[in-house]
């Protein structure tokens, strides 16, 4: 079997071990903190702290794989992870926590080298849903979060983290020998891709988009083992499979929100994710009883996974070019949309005495969220119609009610000579030729206010005097309430068809 063929169950698989190391911490915390004493900011701190490099490591690695490829991208991170994750096994304080929990956050970094890695063996019709399967990685936080309680109640804490080694070592030896030693490589300076993108709305926005999405599910994953104990009462391995409940669901819907990214218009699809999830915050933040509970949890799991996967279909659909520092800096925003959330719940458990204002939050970022989508959507729309008709072959010249030039097209510019500076604003009767006379322009507005329309034979000056004939299309342009607001002129030169 060639190295390419086997990429994508490869990558997905080793997205599913990083993301496992990943989040030890918070699904045995409620072991941890029977050994060790820690308050409840020292909890949220110690188990939001892997997001921190998790995050901000995505922007280079993504880079970094465009440059190296994935192979030695994976291979050096689950060796290197090795350490931390042994420091975890043996740690005795909140310090060596926060330490080893800094650099297991590697394990969530690794995402970048898929999402980068992963489109250039595959046609862009099938982008999404390609990142879609390998989001499906994020199982690998479900599968700890399930397995790693029950482990620890038989055997402890310390011996439970010491056994994701033998995961590492296993997946650094897969990559190396299975990995694609032939990747195609871009070796575009990371500086030069950063200025090429960093000034580009949709970047921003798709980030923003990827921070409540991704973010929420990590935060929903960090948040509810403990918050499921202490405020329902649950036992710790019954939260655990409720937490990995959560993130199965979550996991299970985002390949679906690639394929439907694939197939539909993906900013309907991130509306429909937005207005759920903003409805579920609301639901959430009167805390409801359990049963209630559980439908708004599995609400924003739906919607997030989803969105997950619409997002990551859009990123290579606008940055082809630099797709490794774009996937870097989205997935960068995602991680840590994971980090905040918990941190602010805590502070606000503290100071109110319930997590009501933060889920709240919640449900009005993803207002603000769905607004924005629905704007991007009517721009993508109008972006549509201006590209049509920049480069519509036919000169096109659209006015107001007044006769004066609005808008003209390249081909405009290329049949009479005339810039769009020179033009816009003006009326364009400084194009006719002197052929014509009053009678003929008259009739001719006539047909138009009557038909909606005129075409025909015209003949008009160039810029250089030079006259013309051309096949001239004026039409009547409505809105939606039937009111005329703009009139557009199509033509084209007919000098070869006159000789």
């Amino acid at each position: 079997m060639k190295p390419q063929n086997i990429q994508l169950p490869l990558q997905t698989l080793s997205l599913v071990a990083g993301f496992m190391v990943w989040v030890i911490l918070s699904a045995l915390m409620p072991f941890i903190k029977e050994d060790i004493q820690l308050n409840a900011n020292q909890v949220a701190m110690a188990t939001a702290i892997p997001v921190v490099l998790g995050s901000v490591l995505r922007i280079p690695i993504g880079f970094w794989t465009n440059k190296y490829g994935a192979r030695k991208l994976f291979f050096t991170s689950f060796a290197f992870l090795l350490f931390p994750v042994f420091f975890i096994s043996i740690a005795d304080s909140f310090t060596d926590l926060l330490i080893g929990g800094l650099f297991v956050g590697i394990g969530g970094a690794i995402f970048s080298v898929g999402v980068t890695s992963l489109p250039k063996y595959y046609p862009k019709d099938r982008h999404g849903f390609v990142n879609g399967i390998y989001g499906v990685g994020n199982l690998g936080t479900a599968l700890t979060t399930f397995s790693a309680p029950v482990i620890a109640s038989q055997f402890g804490w310390e011996t439970t983290v010491k056994l994701f080694m033998i995961l590492l070592i296993a997946f650094a030896v897969l990559n190396f020998f299975l990995g694609d030693k032939k990747e195609i490589k871009v070796v575009t300076p990371m500086g030069e891709q950063i200025r090429s993108v960093y000034k580009n709305q949709k970047l921003w926005a798709l980030s923003l988009f990827y921070f409540i999405t991704f973010g929420s599910f990590v935060a929903f994953t960090i948040y509810l083992p403990n918050f499921l104990v202490s405020h329902f009462e649950l036992d710790k391995v019954d939260a655990g499979l409720r937490t990995a409940g959560f993130i199965a669901l979550a996991t299970f819907f985002r390949p679906i929100g690639g394929w439907l990214g694939d197939k539909f218009n993906s900013f309907v699809i991130l509306m429909g994710v937005f207005a759920g999830m903003t409805i579920s915050g609301f639901l959430l933040s009167f805390t409801p009883s359990l049963t209630l509970y559980t439908i708004g949890c599995l609400a924003v799991a739906i919607s997030a996974g989803i969105g997950n996967g619409t997002v990551f279909k859009l990123v290579p659909l606008y940055f082809s070019k630099q797709a490794g520092i774009v996937n870097g800096i989205v997935s960068a925003m995602g991680g840590l949309g994971g980090f905040f959330p918990p941190l602010m719940l805590a502070f606000l458990f503290n100071l109110t005495g319930h997590y009501a204002i933060g889920l709240m939050a919640l449900s009005q970022v993803a207002l603000a969220s769905l607004i924005i989508v629905i704007w991007m959507y009517y721009q993508d729309k109008l972006s549509l119609a201006k590209n049509i008709i920049d480069h519509t072959a036919e000169g096109i010249m659209i006015t107001d009610l007044k006769g004066m030039i609005q808008q003209v097209n390249p081909a405009f510019t290329t049949v009479t000579g005339y810039s769009a500076e020179e033009v816009i604003g003006k009326n364009p009767r400084f194009l006719q030729s002197g052929k014509h006379g009053e009678d003929f322009y008259r009739e001719m507005w006539q047909v138009i206010s009557e038909k909606g329309s005129w075409q025909g034979e015209i003949w008009n000056k160039k810029k250089n005097g030079r006259i013309y004939p051309e096949f001239l299309t004026i039409s009547m342009v409505k809105n939606e309430a039937g009111e005329l607001k703009n009139f557009v002129g199509m033509f084209s030169e007919m000098t070869m068809k006159k000789k």
